[in-house]
């Protein structure tokens, strides 16, 4: 009996702490999304000048390997060549904003995103560009729409928008990369993978097997199709199957507005692709690394990176450790794994 007891009391305490790590996880997602698709109170705008950052790199290097002599004929040709543009009026060259995202699950940054686009848009022109440096694997529909719908802010001013894809952009990313009016990407770099997906563990034989109930009631045939603890019917799943399709056509009709050229039966089968092969498909334009594009722009552009800093609260991190390690996981829209 007392055995039985422990037993029981073991069982109690592991299945208290698990819904309660459950139930703390939900809440830290739901106020991440909520902070990354609204306003950050107190934020502000970082403007960095990128092409003196690369002048000063430069510099450094010219004065650590060449002689004393060699390095001031360097300088004076620099200081000539600066006075030559500032007379010609370089000043008012057009400028290219460098916006950088790194996607996850929930695509928390779009409320960055947002604002930096705000910003942008109050200043910027069809004279001027926007690169935006993507590196996504995807992940929630809703969350990775309304990115893409931020960068279409662009676009709709008639401002030339580039995606460069050095790692990745897929699925949730690749819904992102599609709007722009030309897409990069690194040789190596991961395309695609334009398919929806949905899973989740079932703890009913679990919790059956221990003698445990599980109640859930609902109002609507298909207000909840499958389950976490309850018993999953062939009807519910058939119904998710219908939604994730349906959801999959959605994806395939916002690509084929923006890539009209793209032969989605060929490419929209949840697969991904390397850069070169992801060329030859349609799916990307060039083949070049971002920093290859900045260096070769700077020579007819002024170069500014754009970054929004929000304010953070203390359980930022603990909730961006736990989306960071289910960002490892193949959930949400389909995503590579490796």
């Amino acid at each position: 009996m007392t055995e039985a007891l422990i037993d029981y009391g073991l069982f109690t305490a592991k299945t208290l702490t698990l819904l309660a790590l459950l139930g703390l996880f939900v809440v830290l997602l739901l106020r991440a999304r909520h902070g990354g698709g609204l306003p950050h109170d107190g934020g502000r705008l970082e403007v960095v000048s990128l092409n003196d950052r690369y002048t000063d790199m430069a510099d450094i290097l010219q004065h650590a390997t060449r002689p004393p002599k060699a390095y001031k004929r360097w300088r004076k040709a620099q200081h000539k060549a600066e006075k030559a543009r500032a007379k010609a009026g370089a000043a008012e060259r057009p400028r290219l904003f460098v916006l950088d995202f790194h996607g996850d699950l929930l695509a928390t940054e779009v409320g960055g995103l947002r604002e930096t686009i705000s910003a942008l848009l109050q200043d910027a022109g069809p004279d001027d560009e926007v690169l935006v440096r993507l590196d996504n694997a995807g992940g929630a529909v809703h969350e990775h729409g309304l990115a893409a719908s931020q960068l279409l802010r662009i676009r709709a001013r008639g401002i030339p928008l580039t995606v460069a894809v050095d790692r990745v952009a897929a699925s949730g990313g690749y819904l992102m990369a599609c709007v722009a009016d030309r897409i990069l990407a690194a040789p190596f770099a991961i395309v695609g993978s334009i398919g929806v997906l949905a899973q989740l563990p079932n703890f009913h034989r679990w919790l059956e097997h221990r003698g445990i109930d599980f109640e859930q009631l609902t109002a609507g045939e298909y207000k909840r199709t499958l389950t976490l603890f309850g018993e999953n019917t062939d009807e519910g799943r058939a119904k998710l199957r219908q939604q994730l399709e349906e959801t999959h056509q959605l994806f395939k009709g916002f690509i084929r507005e923006h890539r009209k050229d793209l032969d989605l039966d060929k490419v929209a089968t949840g697969e991904y692709w390397h850069g070169e092969q992801a060329l030859a498909l349609g799916l990307v334009d060039k083949l070049s690394t971002s920093d290859d594009y900045l260096l070769a722009a700077r020579e007819r552009r002024d170069l500014y990176r754009l970054r929004w800093h929000g304010r953070k609260h203390p359980w930022s991190r603990l909730a961006g450790g736990l989306r960071a390690l289910l960002g490892r996981l193949p959930v949400g829209l389909g995503r590579p794994t490796a």
